[in-house]
C-alpha cells in the first residue's frame, strides 16, 4: 500500500493541475485582503481625496472590528465552500483520470487489494489538504502583513485548534468525491458534485424546507454546515464534536468508496 502511496504523491508533485487549484484559493486570498485594505486603510486616501467622510471612515473601519487573522482565513475560502470547490476538483481530476486513460487497470492488477487504492487516494488527498490549508493559512498572514497589519493574528492554540478539525473536514468532503468518482467514473457527476456539495446548493435549500417542519437539525451535523459554523477556537468539550464528525465521515465515505471499487469489474 505504501508503493502505491508513494506513486500517487510521485504523480501529484509532477502534475499541474494541483497547482493550478491551489493557485486559484491563493487568488481567492489576495483578493480577499485587498477588500479589507480598501475597507480599512484605502478609505484614509478617499477622505484625503475628499472623496468621502470621516464618518464614512469610521463606519467601513468598524467593519475590521472583530476580525483576526482566522475570521478572515474562514471568510476567504472555507465558509463559502470556495476552498473545497477547488480541493473538490483537483480530487475528481485525479481520480477520474485513472479510468479516462485506463490506468485504473494497472493499478488494480498489480495492487489486487483494492483497498488499498481508496486508502492511498484518501491519504493522498489528506496528504495534500493539509499542505494546502498550511501554505494557504502562511500566504493569508504574508499578505496581512504586507498590507500593514489590517487584522491581529490569532493565538496559535485557536490556530492548530481550528486548523485540525478543518482539516479533517475538508479531507472527509475529498473522500466524498472519491466515492463519487469511483461510483460513476464520470468526470462531470464529479465536478457537479463538487460545486453542489461546496456550495450548500443541495444542504442549504433542504435545510430550509426541513426546517419548515422542524426536521432539519440533523443537517447542521453535514460537512457544509460544519465548516461553516464550526467553533474557531476552543471553548469546551462540546466543540471536540468537530473533530468526530469530521472522522466519522472520512471513515463512511472511505468504506463506501472501498465497497464500490471491491464489485466494480474493471
Amino acid at each position: 500500500m505504501f508503493n502505491l502511496l508513494r506513486m500517487d504523491l510521485y504523480r501529484i508533485v509532477k502534475s499541474r493541475s494541483m497547482y493550478v487549484c491551489f493557485g486559484i484559493v491563493q487568488v481567492f486570498a489576495v483578493m480577499s485582503v485587498m477588500l479589507l485594505w480598501l475597507l480599512g486603510k484605502g478609505h484614509e486616501f478617499a477622505v484625503m481625496l475628499g472623496m468621502s467622510d470621516y464618518g464614512g471612515q469610521q463606519s467601513l473601519s468598524g467593519m475590521l472590528n472583530g476580525l483576526d487573522l482566522i475570521s478572515v482565513f474562514r471568510d476567504t475560502a472555507l465558509d463559502g465552500g470556495a476552498y473545497s470547490l477547488m480541493l473538490g476538483i483537483w480530487v475528481m481530476m485525479f481520480t477520474c483520470m485513472d479510468y479516462q486513460n485506463g490506468f485504473i487497470k494497472n493499478i488494480l492488477s498489480v495492487h489486487v487489494n483494492r483497498w488499498e487504492y481508496v486508502i492511498s487516494r484518501i491519504l493522498s488527498a489528506g496528504i495534500v489538504n493539509f499542505f494546502w490549508l498550511v501554505l494557504h493559512y502562511g500566504f493569508l498572514a504574508f499578505l496581512n502583513l504586507l498590507f500593514g497589519n489590517l487584522v491581529p493574528h490569532a493565538a496559535a492554540g485557536d490556530v492548530l485548534f481550528y486548523l485540525g478539525w478543518a482539516w479533517l473536514l475538508t479531507t472527509a468532503f475529498a473522500a466524498l468525491i472519491v466515492f463519487i468518482c469511483v461510483l460513476t467514473r464520470s468526470a462531470a457527476a464529479g465536478t457537479l458534485a463538487a460545486v453542489c456539495f461546496s456550495s450548500g446548493a443541495v444542504v442549504a435549500p433542504l435545510y430550509g424546507i426541513l426546517q419548515m417542519f422542524h426536521k432539519g437539525g440533523w443537517l447542521k451535523h453535514t460537512i457544509y454546515f460544519v465548516l461553516r459554523e464550526g467553533p474557531g477556537q476552543f471553548g469546551g468539550m462540546q466543540d471536540l464534536t468537530v473533530y468526530v464528525t469530521g472522522a466519522v465521515f472520512v471513515l463512511v465515505y472511505g468504506l463506501l468508496a472501498g465497497i464500490v471499487v471491491k464489485r466494480q469489474n474493471i
